[in-house]
């Protein structure tokens, strides 16, 4: 007797629902795990997915990679743990759940909705998108147990993220300092990188050069331009390339006359620009200038930045760089490490 094949053409959502109808018909999934109960202990920890949606092609990749280990690892014989985990609160929830209620206002959450009510439909959103996406999961024929995963929003996992927290203040291991964040003046909290990433876009802004008084030196200044004057504030250093010529130019700027110091390569596109005339009178090389000292143009208006004048030799002088090029600018590059 000749029998015919199930499918003459290949079919892979035929087929795949055959096979989980077959796993779920048959307990396939708890009888791996009675079997491989008494092998050796393998911890798999599942870093969560976000619930603010379906699932995408990222998180199906990651998941399937993960899959594929815990599979390989109960072949070999391990007693696989394989709780899968959901982070489930956080800035992109909230303001899809303000966008929801038509909130546009972070202040609307406590005058419209109410702060309790707000959370409220925070958690309703998050379960429903842990739903959705645990149905994708089983889907794509991954096997974790969907019946007991760690959800964050649990009081259980919160308070063991705070007793950590103590553990690592205790130890001595937790530093309060300043750094530099990406921020949204609108949900008034910091963001991560991944929030603000592909957020940029090309826009027209003015450039603007900027006098940086030399230390000791009467009307002698290093002379910056800059594309983003809004890191000014928290300038440390000016740059220059150690092998370039530089100048010093005396010019007469405002009715008095100053010297500027400026590559030698871009004296005269540098004076047209800013609408000067304007001589040569020292040459030197770049390496000669390694450690000059200036002061910041705003100390008065930055406490920060004389407490740091005062506490650090390094800060406010000329360091050497190759990648100071010769295209745009003045040749000395401002330098606020805290902006990147």
């Amino acid at each position: 007797m000749i029998k015919e094949p199930e499918m003459r053409e290949y079919n892979p959502q035929a087929l795949e629902e055959k096979i989980e109808r077959f796993w779920k018909e048959n307990d396939i999934y708890n009888k791996v795990k009675k079997a491989r109960e008494n092998g050796p202990d393998y911890y798999f920890l599942d870093g969560p997915p976000y619930v603010s949606g379906a699932i995408h092609l990222g998180t199906a990749w990651n998941k399937i990679i993960k899959d594929m280990v815990i599979r390989f690892r109960t072949m070999q014989g391990y007693n696989v743990k394989r709780q899968p985990g959901f982070d489930m609160h956080g800035l992109p929830i909230e303001v899809k759940v303000e966008q929801a209620l038509g909130l546009k206002y972070k202040k609307d959450i406590e005058e419209k909705v109410g702060v309790e009510n707000f959370i409220k439909k925070c958690r309703e959103f998050a379960l429903t998108n842990l739903k959705i996406m645990t149905e994708q999961f089983k889907m794509l024929g991954v096997w974790m147990d969907w019946d007991n995963p760690y959800m964050t929003i649990k009081n259980e996992y919160i308070e063991s993220a705070w007793f950590t927290l103590k553990k690592a203040w205790e130890k001595g291991l937790l530093e309060k300092n300043q750094r530099v964040l990406h921020w949204c003046p609108r949900c008034e909290t910091a963001l991560a990188e991944h929030e603000v990433r592909g957020e940029y876009k090309i826009r027209e802004d003015p450039s603007i050069y900027v006098k940086f008084p030399v230390e000791g030196k009467e009307n002698e200044y290093l002379l910056i331009w800059t594309t983003t004057p809004w890191t000014l504030p928290a300038n440390l250093a000016v740059t220059v390339h150690p092998e370039y010529e530089y100048a010093k130019v005396r010019v007469f700027f405002n009715g008095k006359e100053e010297y500027w110091v400026i590559a030698k390569a871009l004296v005269n596109k540098v004076l047209n620009e800013v609408r000067v005339k304007g001589e040569i009178v020292e040459e030197l090389r770049g390496e000669e200038l390694e450690g000059l000292r200036y002061v910041h143009p705003f100390l008065g208006e930055y406490p920060r930045q004389k407490e740091f004048r005062e506490r650090h030799e390094w800060a406010h002088r000329v360091i050497l760089g190759e990648h100071v090029t010769l295209g745009e600018g003045t040749g000395l590059v401002h330098t606020a490490p805290g902006h990147g």
